[in-house]
């Protein structure tokens, strides 16, 4: 045996054990990614909302101050935790609250605003929809923290596994041309070919899909990363400070940021005391006008007490990949053509990971090797199934 053919062997080890380990769990995250991509479409099919007032293209936005006290008037004893400009809808904004400044965020109730008149809209519970359902299975599984991780995990073996594939795949085709699909052969021979051709023409964006899926499942750590480095550096000098009596006006916190960050507008404001800012600051993160730089923020500290600008920076690098990564991952940056493209790759991919269970099912139930079969009806030595 020589040594090219035992690294092929090598290979094709790794393709098969990394594809096995996490083909059901990349069907999930397919089956349930498919949906999420028409997200705001199937709420607004399933769900009626109260809609903002109709106002002219340049009719000014109401008063932050007056929007926030009409929106904590209808959330009895809770506290705002964040101000978030909605981006799919400039008439409206949210109000997050919880029931202390210390509460857990990720069970706060959101309030919808109108952003002109300042009136209460609604404030519906999501965590009933099929759309949060479809979302809680795709990123954690209904498992927090270590369910992120865990498909985090499962999205680098797949990577590895298409990476693999790569390489098993390219000896196969010295003699056989691009994307052969033996229609007289066996119904095993066919399926192999539609898997091969399938996945060697989404190579591309499986790994796109799929390492930007794996940074995503990363975020907590990586917010975690950006709050005890960077906002921990902006805020040290004000560690010891409490989270002040009185707050000053959040509707100038935010007139200062945007003064001091021309050319951005603000995208949420986080309040003294909750995890985006210190117990003395408003968090305003702006955001820019491009379909690119409109993902990225920039964080703008405001003295709560004072309404003055402390601090303002670019985020760390590892943060700007993070939200880079979101709408590379779900395809939510160029509208309903980018959408639909997002999808049929999506169902593309499902043909992948379909396939590859059925060759190796087909396999285990024969009891001999499929590869083996194939390999004899194409001169071809293969290892992908064989080891």
């Amino acid at each position: 045996m020589t040594a090219a053919t035992r690294s092929l062997r090598r290979w094709g080890f790794v393709h098969k054990w990394t594809s096995l380990i996490c083909t059901v769990f990349m069907l999930l995250l397919c089956i349930t990614g498919l949906p999420l991509i028409f997200h705001e479409e199937i709420d607004d099919l399933l769900h009626s909302q109260v809609k903002p007032a109709e106002v002219a293209a340049d009719a000014p936005l109401a008063d932050l101050d007056h929007l926030l006290a009409n929106a904590i008037a209808n959330a009895a004893g809770q506290v705002p935790h964040f101000l978030i400009w909605d981006r799919d809808d400039p008439n409206a904004m949210f109000v997050s609250v919880g029931p202390s400044i210390t509460s857990d965020p990720s069970k706060n109730l959101l309030i919808r605003m109108d952003a002109h008149t300042g009136a209460y809209l609604d404030a519906p519970d999501v965590t009933g929809r099929f759309t949060y359902i479809m979302l809680k299975l795709h990123t954690d599984m209904f498992a927090g923290l270590p369910g992120k991780l865990f498909l985090g995990l499962m999205g680098i073996l797949f990577c590895v596994a298409i990476i693999s594939g790569i390489v098993v795949y390219a000896p196969s085709m010295r003699k056989l041309s691009f994307g052969t699909y033996r229609a007289g052969r066996t119904r095993v021979v066919r399926w192999l070919d539609v898997h091969n051709l399938v996945g060697i023409l989404l190579v591309a964006w499986t790994l796109v899909v799929g390492f930007t899926g794996v940074i995503n499942t990363w975020a907590d750590l990586v917010l975690k990363m950006w709050q005890y480095g960077q906002l921990a550096e902006m805020t040290a000098q004000y560690r010891d400070r409490s989270v002040p009596a009185k707050l000053t006006s959040v509707n100038a916190a935010v007139e200062v940021a945007a003064h001091a960050v021309p050319g951005m507008t603000p995208s949420f404001v986080a309040f003294p005391g909750s995890i985006f800012s210190s117990k003395s600051h408003y968090a305003v993160f702006l955001r820019g006008n491009t379909p690119l730089t409109s993902r990225l923020l920039k964080p703008a500290l405001v003295d709560a007490e004072t309404g003055t600008l402390t601090d303002s920076r670019d985020m760390p690098w590892y943060v700007s990949t993070l939200f880079i990564s979101q709408p590379l991952h779900f395809g939510d940056y160029g509208g309903m053509p980018l959408k639909i493209l997002w999808a049929l790759l999506d169902v593309l991919t499902i043909i992948i990971l379909g396939t590859g269970i059925y060759l190796w099912v087909r396999r285990r139930r024969a009891g001999v090797s499929v590869d083996r079969v194939i390999a004899r009806s194409s001169n071809l030595e293969s290892p992908a199934l064989s080891s």
